[in-house]
């Protein structure tokens, strides 16, 4: 294993990416600790010193990397252009014109990347807004009022949103500049750098909240955790195909043999994401409905901040765990078309032996691919849930989540497998064997 990571470094052009990729987190750890102009400085030092921060909170807090409870130039983190990645890929499935972008290859994946970039710099605007407004008046901070009162004026809340927009456009050109220098995809290792900058302080959480056999219970968890994460991972469903053999002249082609392999999670972590996404939205709603109002729509914050936004809720685990099998069903409809993929094949004068080409491979490829989702599904939904369940049934705060797990796992097997690529290409021995 050391001589692989000796090797990483023997190639100029794959050692002068890594550096470059290390450069970057740090540019964006050093963000992550500026604070933005005009706020409560004191105020942020006792939200941050609170023992744990739950809901919608913990999420923020998690997805930027620490960023929210310094109030950072970064407080919105990646959260605004996953946002906009998820609303951009459900345009895509029922307007024709983005379906149309989409089939036109590199070029109308740019002009969708355009429009994404575009309507990140919108959300992370009102985002922006909101934020600025619930945390002038203490809310989703503990009652922690990080913005004075009197310093809430038209000048300041512009200030603030538009720095905090800036940093979410500026993390954003640093996820692409990754991706384009740099190993892996810069997104997702924008994300795994924010949860990695947090485990160890949620671990330290775990250990001061509990006995240390239950400590030590949470840490064998974990590690089984990542351990079935990497194995569903490798998991897949290899559908062979056969070509027909075609005479041309005095040259026979075709009547080779090949196979498509199906992953079980072919979904990766997006799915989690998704959820995560969808449950932020409404917890962000309610925070605006002033906490000294009676009525129905006290009820309806009360029941969102109890159930949907809190993490210790059976509400939550329910919710957040058909979400994610709901979305990995979604997303992998999105990825692997049967139908378009049949008659690839039967373009190609392939077939699938035993099997008909045309509708009934359709029908196959449908029946195998919602065969191997479901699994896939179920084991995404109980990772993210499992941490959850912990909590609730010790009644303890667990600062760990499996939404972390799962981000910072599936995107480290990802860039080893980017790197792998380009030791093999090199004739070094690779990491995954």
């Amino acid at each position: 294993m050391l001589a692989v990571y000796r090797n990483m470094f023997r190639i100029r052009d794959l050692r002068n990416k890594i550096l470059f990729t290390l450069f970057i987190f740090l540019i964006y750890r050093l963000g992550a600790a500026v604070p933005v102009p005009g706020i409560d400085l004191d105020a942020v030092q006792q939200f941050a010193e609170q023992a744990a921060q739950q809901g919608i909170v913990g999420l923020l807090n998690l997805f930027s990397g620490g960023a929210l409870e310094s109030f950072s130039v970064f407080t919105l983190g990646i959260m605004p252009y996953i946002t906009s990645s998820i609303i951009m890929q459900l345009m895509a499935v029922v307007i024709p014109r983005l379906q149309r972008l989409q089939e036109e290859g590199e070029r109308g994946r740019k002009v969708i990347t355009q429009w994404t970039r575009y309507l990140t710099v919108i959300l992370a605007m009102l985002q922006a807004a909101g934020l600025s407004f619930l945390f002038s008046r203490g809310q989703l901070t503990g009652g922690y009022k990080l913005i004075a009162p009197e310093n809430y004026t038209a000048g300041r809340v512009l200030l603030i949103v538009l720095t905090l927009t800036a940093g979410t456009a500026f993390i954003m050109w640093l996820g692409e500049l990754i991706t384009l220098r740099g190993v892996g995809n810069g997104m997702s290792l924008i994300i795994f750098v924010s949860i990695v900058s947090q485990l160890p302080a949620q671990f330290a959480r775990v250990q001061t909240s509990t006995s240390n056999i239950r400590f030590l219970v949470v840490v064998v968890m974990f590690v089984a955790l990542v351990a079935g994460i990497i194995f569903v991972d490798q998991g897949q469903r290899r559908i062979p195909i056969q070509f027909s053999k075609r005479v041309r002249g005095r040259r026979v082609l075709g009547g080779q043999s090949t196979y498509i392999p199906l992953k079980v999670n072919t979904a990766g972590v997006i799915p989690v994401i998704f959820a995560s996404s969808v449950l932020y939205m409404p917890a962000m709603i309610v925070s605006s409905i002033p906490t000294g109002d009676t009525g129905f729509w006290a009820a309806i914050r009360r029941f969102v901040e109890n159930n949907l936004a809190s993490g210790a809720s059976w509400w939550y685990v329910a919710t957040f765990g058909l979400l994610i099998v709901f979305f990995t069903y979604f997303y992998t409809a999105i990825q692997f078309d049967p139908q378009r993929q049949a008659e690839m094949i039967q373009r190609q004068g392939g077939f699938v032996p035993g099997i008909r080409p045309g509708s009934q491979t359709t029908r196959y490829l449908e029946q195998i691919v919602s065969r191997i989702t479901l699994p896939g599904s179920l084991f995404l939904a109980t990772v993210a849930v499992l941490p959850s369940i912990v909590a609730i049934l010790w009644k303890i705060t667990l600062g760990l989540s499996g939404i972390s797990i799962l981000i910072v796992v599936g995107v480290a097997l990802e860039t080893m497998k980017q790197i792998e690529s380009q030791l093999m290409m090199r004739n070094y021995e690779g990491f995954l064997r």
